[in-house]
């Protein structure tokens, strides 16, 4: 009885163990779904707003146009440079600290697409248009700084790969040059090789007339009877000869 229990506990316990990964293994996955839902909606609200911003700014003239450009130069500058940074992080750890300028920056981008964005439905035009030449200098410092820093990534990472480029052709050359030097010696090593086996080898003549000498090693041919010529073979139209009769 006493086995039975544990047979019983051991196997609800290993039932419970796969239905707690189970249940983990599904938040797992219905999180991920969730997370790339999200990222998917965000994408498409961003593609959106970027066309309508687009498209204010071609369409409309005056303050609202103004605005639409300096929103869709700043979202334009700051999403360009992130890629960049972010991107060239996998291959660069040095970038870590550019990123942590890049987002006390975005700080200050975030701040000033909120209020772009708020003085699009500013109905007092006038004062907004009188905001324009501090709106577009602010624009342009946080351009700036962004289109430096990802400038300066790609350049680096440019660098990287011609440096790169150039030890590598180097390797390659000196192992061509090793490459062609095996072959010459190789070949030549072969070449000593045959020769020397040729020397070692005895002449022909040498080789047929060398062998054990004396009486036990001279065999006696045998007698002539034992050894007939065969009878030379006629042609089929020859007849043949008749023997001698004696009378």
């Amino acid at each position: 009885m006493e086995a039975g229990a544990l047979i019983i506990i051991f196997a609800l316990l290993v039932l419970f163990a796969f239905l707690g990964l189970g249940a983990w293994a599904t938040v797992k996955a219905v999180g991920a779904a969730k997370r790339g839902v999200d990222r998917t909606i965000t994408q498409a609200r961003r593609t959106v707003e970027d066309t309508a911003l687009r498209a204010k700014s071609f369409g409309q003239v005056g303050v609202a146009g103004s605005l639409a450009q300096l929103r869709l130069d700043l979202r334009t500058s700051m999403r360009a440079t992130q890629q960049a940074l972010y991107q060239g992080v996998q291959a660069d750890a040095s970038l870590k600290e550019s990123i942590g300028l890049f987002e006390r920056l975005s700080a200050h981008g975030y701040e000033l697409d909120d209020e772009l964005k708020r003085l699009e439905q500013e109905p007092d035009r006038a004062r907004t248009g009188a905001m324009l030449p501090e709106l577009r200098e602010r624009t342009a410092k946080i351009t700036e700084a962004a289109d430096s820093l990802r400038w300066a990534a790609r350049d680096r990472a440019r660098r990287f790969a011609e440096d790169d480029l150039s030890a590598l052709s180097a390797q390659i050359e000196v192992e061509s040059g090793a490459l062609r030097d095996w072959s010459r010696e190789s070949v030549d090593d072969l070449a000593a090789a045959a020769a020397a086996w040729d020397a070692q080898q005895p002449p022909a003549g040498r080789a047929t007339s060398a062998g054990p000498s004396g009486p036990a090693a001279r065999t006696p041919e045998p007698p002539a009877a034992l050894n007939p010529t065969p009878p030379r073979s006629g042609y089929p139209w020859q007849k043949a000869p008749r023997p001698e009769t004696t009378t």
